[in-house]
């Protein structure tokens, strides 16, 4: 089974089908369809099926030129019929992982996902999970549903792990570029999986086990939470002290060995630093372990949007304004700089927390015309020359470089920013308020 899949993947002649056609998903199918590989897209909602098979996307980073050029090839089928899975040679599968309320796994979509693999499995069959989880879950999630069928995993089927490491709007870093970390139960599933992945991908890196590659992306993104949590517990000190905290990480990331530079915001947002931490952390707690890294970053991360109110609150005061019946300009929804990917985006914290001190909030993002939260839809609204002079503040929740900084500065009151986006702005009439001043 393993020679004769090898060999299918080498002269292209085998179908992959990716579930879950996403942020993770959807780069990943294009980049098997290039290579020349026929690829099935599986994926639940009907409207993500249509919109790819009229030539169109709806992720950012994939140009609709490429969707529609390999649509009309024939070597990208978009569809939600999941019987269309028992075709695939190898399986991707790439759906969303939430977080419960309580900050336990939400593991609904991986599991309808390896259930639908299980009804189309067959002998020769290579499946990788490359949602982000928590360690254990290809081997304790994955395989049994396997050998239930009575294959024998690294003989008849080929399992593994391969984590996503998607940055939405990195202009440098994209699926194909970025080294891909793989890890089989078997060796064989290893050998399997690496093969398939290195016809489309730069760089592949084999590790032992799944669980060592479910570790990898975990580890990459509470790096992340923990280093961005000390830098937001530095601006507020810094806040106390009455020292620019911008000039203190610049200076400190001269330092040529040492030190890596990170900066404080509002919070943090998209699918994986709020969310990976958590992943690990709930496995040790099953362990008996307490993540005391984990857990103090994600309280200082998580209370960032209340010091940017906070921070907004003094800023209106000292106008002789109160929150409760003044206009916020709010700049910014997306997560991070010039994407429209909102997912966990601290912006919506803000305009709650906002809002329920009783301001009247408005927001603008070029690449977020309009939202959906709680069942109701959001409108944003022009950033006029009027909308700038009619707002008591303006809070920089995210810094889109479409923004005309330079004339905000001239014609707004107040600038509550976040994101040390004013930073190279000439000084206009606005009185600026950071984080840390």
């Amino acid at each position: 089974m393993k020679d004769q899949l090898l060999d299918r993947i080498a002269d292209r002649s085998a179908t992959i089908a990716v579930v879950g056609l996403g942020y993770v998903g959807l780069p990943l199918a294009v980049e098997f369809a290039k290579a020349g590989f026929r690829v099935v897209g599986y994926d639940v909602s009907k409207r993500v099926t249509d919109l790819l098979m009229r030539g169109e996307s709806h992720i950012q980073d994939v140009p609709a030129s490429e969707i529609a050029a390999l649509v009309k090839s024939g070597k990208l089928l978009a569809t939600t019929d999941e019987s269309r899975l028992k075709e695939a040679d190898a399986i991707s599968i790439a759906v969303p992982t939430p977080l419960a309320k309580t900050r336990d796994p939400d593991m609904t979509y991986v599991i309808a996902a390896a259930e639908a693999v299980k009804r189309q499995a067959h002998p020769g069959l290579l499946i990788v999970l490359e949602s982000t989880t928590y360690p254990g879950t290809t081997r304790e999630v994955m395989q049994p549903r396997l050998e239930a069928l009575g294959l024998t995993v690294g003989k008849d089927v080929f399992l593994a792990f391969s984590p996503e490491r998607v940055d939405p709007g990195n202009e440098k870093w994209n699926t194909k570029n970025t080294p891909k970390v793989v890890g089989g139960i078997t060796p064989a599933c290893t050998e399997v999986a690496t093969a398939l992945y290195e016809t489309c991908i730069d760089t592949t890196v084999p590790v032992t086990t799944p669980e060592a590659a479910e570790l990898v992306k975990l580890l990459e993104n509470t790096f992340r939470s923990v280093n961005i949590g000390l830098v937001n517990e530095m601006a507020i000190m810094c806040d106390k002290l009455g020292v620019d905290v911008w000039e203190v990480i610049d200076a400190a990331a001269t330092k040529p060995f040492g030190f890596m530079k990170f900066t404080p915001g509002p919070g943090i947002g998209g699918h994986c630093i709020p969310l990976d931490p958590h992943y690990l952390a709930w496995k040790m707690r099953t362990l008996n372990y307490k993540t005391r890294f984990i857990e103090l970053a994600s309280e200082i991360n998580s209370s960032m949007p209340e010091y940017v109110i906070e921070k907004t609150v003094i800023a209106l005061n000292d106008d002789s304004k109160a929150v409760r019946g003044s206009r916020i300009l709010v700049l910014g929804v997306a997560y991070k700089r010039d994407i429209d990917d909102m997912r966990e985006s601290p912006a919506l914290d803000v305009i709650r927390l906002l809002e329920e001190r009783g301001a009247k909030v408005d927001y603008h993002d070029p690449h977020v015309p309009s939202f959906r939260e709680d069942g109701h839809e959001r409108k944003g609204v022009e950033l006029t020359d009027a909308a700038i002079a009619a707002a008591d503040a303006i809070v920089i929740v995210t810094d889109h470089r479409a923004v005309d900084y330079a004339n905000l500065v001239q014609k707004a009151k107040v600038i509550v920013d976040t994101r040390n986006a004013l930073s190279k702005v000439p000084r206009g009439k606005a009185r600026i308020v950071t984080l840390a001043s």
